[in-house]
């Protein structure tokens, strides 16, 4: 697909009518198209949105966009980001933009997403045996010469179940082997003998081709850098052997794949003392949740924080909610819950507050949060702490990954508060 095509496809989305179906946004844009809407550059407080609403700051995210792209120039990198964070097809353009390989993905039906939107990279970090989604795959390959697609395989049950899904196909399928993270680790072969037999399986069938090896550093049990290195380390150990073995023979590259967004420096060095093999490596880095990072989870690990000479994310994300009971000194509400906010790693952490009588904006001193309803937030006051109902209350989140899925049209807002654009996800 020709990069014009695919940038008429992102544009479309602007062409979608704004209704009840997005929370938060002003219920007088009703019936124009996201782009009308963010034509007129509405201010976020006073512009008729309405709490709770989630934000992305336009300058973080594309500080957070170069960042990695430099980074990942820097270390000889190929970048395939996990799209399965953000599920916007808007910023997996922005990102391949950004010098990206192409887009990581985890399910068939992210496959699906990525590909009406023009994606023409895509490696899928799970072994894949559903065969309708395999026949689907499969005809995106005979249609689509450009299009490149690699997934797992992690058993020899899965190429035969794959093997027969595939019979017919006009081209094979790409497959890395995937070396689990050690014993108590989630998907991947377990032994680098077991490995070596799932490879064999697939030399035995026509309709996948092996290129390469991969794994998941962030699945080792008890992360520690000794740890995660040592993994890392067998994994390219695993690639050295199978390239001395001829498994890798009439390709054009070997794939060498890891690293989420905990230790994408331990990857880079690992993947800096990959000896010189038989043919070029392809050394692809997975890390997601970078492109909004967060103001809990991930801003605690972030490599960033080891290796601070080489830049520092920003969090993009701020949740809006209104005060809307204030029953004692000590305790205040916001109308925003489970519905709006991640919770599975870490509450939200208040940010700022937005005085409904004056418009100003000081920070949240002495409010936290200390629990969440489906559609409240549970909000401690310290002494003296002035907190009105009406305010707003700007609050942090950790967790990208279900920060996202809440929110099907997600405000782009500007340091000025004026709301640039919109970000359409699809879960």
């Amino acid at each position: 697909m020709a990069a014009t095509d695919r940038e008429d496809r992102v544009a479309a989305l602007g062409a979608e009518r704004v209704d009840h179906r997005f929370k938060g946004l002003p219920p007088d844009a009703d019936g124009l198209t996201v782009a009308e809407l963010a034509a007129q550059r509405r201010d976020l407080f006073t512009g008729g949105f309405s709490t709770p609403v989630l934000t992305l700051s336009a300058e973080s995210v594309e500080h957070n966009l170069a960042l990695l792209e430099t980074y990942a120039e820097r270390h000889g990198l190929a970048f395939a980001p996990h799209g399965k964070t953000s599920m916007a097809p808007q910023l997996f353009a922005r990102q391949v933009e950004r010098g990206a390989w192409g887009i990581t993905l985890a399910m068939p039906h992210q496959v699906r997403v990525a590909r009406a939107f023009g994606t023409e990279r895509i490696f899928l970090a799970n072994e894949l045996v559903d065969a309708a989604a395999l026949r689907w795959i499969a005809g995106e390959l005979s249609r689509d010469p450009a299009f490149r697609f690699i997934c797992y395989v992690d058993s020899v049950r899965g190429v035969e179940l794959m093997d027969q899904a595939l019979r017919g196909s006009a081209r094979p399928v790409d497959v890395v082997v995937e070396l689990a993270a050690g014993e108590g680790a989630r998907t991947g072969v377990r032994t680098e003998a077991e490995c070596a037999e799932v490879a064999d399986a697939v030399a035995r069938v026509g309709t996948l081709r092996l290129v390469g090896v991969a794994g998941y550093e962030g699945e080792v049990p008890r992360a520690d850098p000794a740890r995660v290195r040592a993994y890392l380390e067998r994994l390219v150990s695993l690639a050295v052997d199978f390239d001395k073995a001829g498994r890798f023979s009439g390709l054009d590259e070997i794939v060498v794949s890891a690293g989420g967004s905990a230790w994408f420096d331990s990857v880079a060095e690992a993947f800096a003392g990959i000896p010189e093999l038989t043919l070029p490596v392809l050394k692809l880095l997975r890390s997601g949740a970078y492109v909004s990072h967060d103001s809990g989870h991930y801003r605690k690990l972030t490599p960033f924080n080891r290796v601070p000479s080489e830049g520092a994310l920003q969090p993009a994300f701020r949740l809006w909610a209104q005060v809307v009971s204030r029953p004692t000194p000590e305790q205040a509400f916001v109308n925003a819950g489970k519905r709006d906010a991640a919770y599975d790693l870490d509450l939200p952490s208040a940010e700022v507050v937005r005085d409904a009588a004056t418009g100003e904006v000081r920070p949240a001193s002495g409010i936290s949060v200390t629990g969440l309803s489906d559609q409240h937030g549970w909000l401690r006051t310290a002494e003296g702490v002035s907190l009105s109902v009406g305010d707003w209350v700007g609050m942090g989140l950790s967790h990208p990954c279900t920060v996202f899925d809440k929110w099907g049209l997600i405000p782009v807002v500007e340091r000025d508060g004026v709301v640039s654009d919109y970000i359409r996800t699809y879960f």
